[in-house]
């Protein structure tokens, strides 16, 4: 018997209501292919890291863990609903590096994210996390974009 092609998918969210989409790419297709969801949310502390571990610093950083745990837990309700195994972490660092790494140690078998679909300007000086995961991953990568495009004219549909 072949090996089932997809058995944990990692599903990368970042809290807001951009990864809504992918969230539900990721979530359907686990339940299709009998697999278990691995949500990964990234304190992204790359920025941070020269700042002095203050009191300030850590209370900032307790916030933005208890806004992790809250994404995880929209995935996780989501995984519910779809009777869909379920396992979230919350990591620290560079999203983009965090992500990639985690994949790799864990046996995921696809990774699916969000993106906002920049282009331009905003892209080149904002980055973009999905495209340096799919350019850095060994693992598959799945880009949903966060916003519907006409195809005709390329222009966010309404």
């Amino acid at each position: 018997m072949e090996k089932e092609l997809y058995k944990k998918i990692l599903v990368a969210t970042d809290g807001s209501a951009n990864t809504a989409r992918a969230i539900k790419y990721g979530i359907e297709l686990a339940r299709i292919a009998d697999a278990d969801v691995c949500a990964v949310y990234v304190l992204d502390t790359s920025a941070c890291a020269s700042m002095p571990m203050d009191a300030a610093w850590t209370s900032l950083y307790e916030l933005l863990r208890a806004e992790g745990n809250e994404a995880l837990k929209y995935v996780e309700e989501k995984c519910e609903q779809s009777s869909v195994p379920f396992e979230g972490v919350v990591l620290d660092g560079h999203p983009a590096h965090e992500i990639v790494d985690y994949a790799n140690e864990n046996e995921i078998d696809l990774i699916v994210m969000g993106t906002l679909g920049k282009t331009g300007l905003d892209r080149i000086l904002l980055g973009s996390v999905a495209s340096t995961v799919a350019h850095t991953s060994s693992v598959p990568v799945m880009i949903i974009r966060s916003i519907d495009i006409d195809e005709g004219t390329g222009t966010a549909a309404d």
